[in-house]
């Protein structure tokens, strides 16, 4: 299927590994113009790399600010002014009691997971409107279905994900913009394979001891019983930043392997 990206222009936040590196390269492959972030120049740099190496036809360039600060995104702003497409997917998780979170856990997660796409759909949903064609897309997770009692902060800045995405798209009506949610499930990224690999060589068990355990004992209602892989949770988001998903907008999709049981 031909997606029609070829001359879009799309910022991936937090794309220099795991799940927004895997939709940069998708994106990538598709013929779009795709714009990296990290916080790091050789985290950056590393990315493009990995993406021209594999697709050496790739149009990837590459901004270096923290997304997660005001300052870092008005230092984007200044390099970056439009896109075509924008994913909101930079995000921070912690597992912590809920009665050890502090105020400044709370904060720190709300400014990175909740305001920086705020910030960065201020700045470039206005453009799209005029335009008349745009799609941004929240990385969220069905934690915000499924609040985790282990890391409740984290939930709520993805159930907040949900109300400003579904808010944003009531601003869409009768243009070609959309805004939607996506809600990946377990999902096999960096954090999660050094959270395994740990584990496993603490226990002295397998990886795939560990990750058997955890969707029985953590995530039982899983339907595939094991991680998703990033290209797993790219694909939907592909689908959705393209013209051939002009029919979706204001939804929740999820990609998560089953866990919500919920079939609304």
């Amino acid at each position: 299927m031909d997606l029609k990206l070829h001359g879009k222009s799309a910022l991936v936040s937090g794309s220099t590994a795991g799940i927004g590196f895997a939709i940069a390269v998708g994106l990538a492959q598709e013929g779009a113009s795709v714009i990296v972030n990290g916080r790091s120049e050789q985290r950056v740099a590393q990315a493009i790399a990995k993406i021209q190496q594999s697709i050496p036809e790739a149009k990837v360039s590459g901004v270096v600010a923290d997304t997660g600060t005001k300052a870092g995104v008005e230092q984007l702003f200044q390099q970056v002014p439009h896109v075509d497409i924008l994913i909101n997917n930079l995000g921070i998780y912690e597992p912590k009691s809920f009665f050890e979170i502090t105020d400044e856990d709370w904060l720190k997660i709300l400014e990175v997971n909740v305001l920086s796409g705020v910030r960065l759909s201020r700045q470039y949903l206005q453009k799209q409107l005029e335009q008349n064609w745009g799609r941004i897309i929240f990385i969220s997770s069905e934690s915000a279905i499924q609040i985790p009692v282990e890391m409740i902060h984290y939930g709520t800045t993805k159930t907040a994900q949900l109300a400003i995405a579904r808010g944003l798209a009531e601003m869409t009506v009768g243009t070609g913009v959309t805004v939607n949610s996506v809600l990946p499930g377990p999902t096999r990224s960096e954090g999660v394979e050094d959270f395994i690999s740990n584990l496993a060589q603490e226990r002295d068990i397998s990886t795939a001891k560990v990750e058997a355990e955890f969707f029985e004992n953590v995530r039982p209602t899983s339907l595939i019983k094991r991680f998703a892989t990033n290209e797993e949770v790219a694909a939907i988001v592909i689908y959705l930043s393209s013209p051939v998903a002009s029919a979706t907008n204001g939804a929740a999709l999820r990609v998560d392997g089953g866990v919500i049981r919920s079939i609304v």
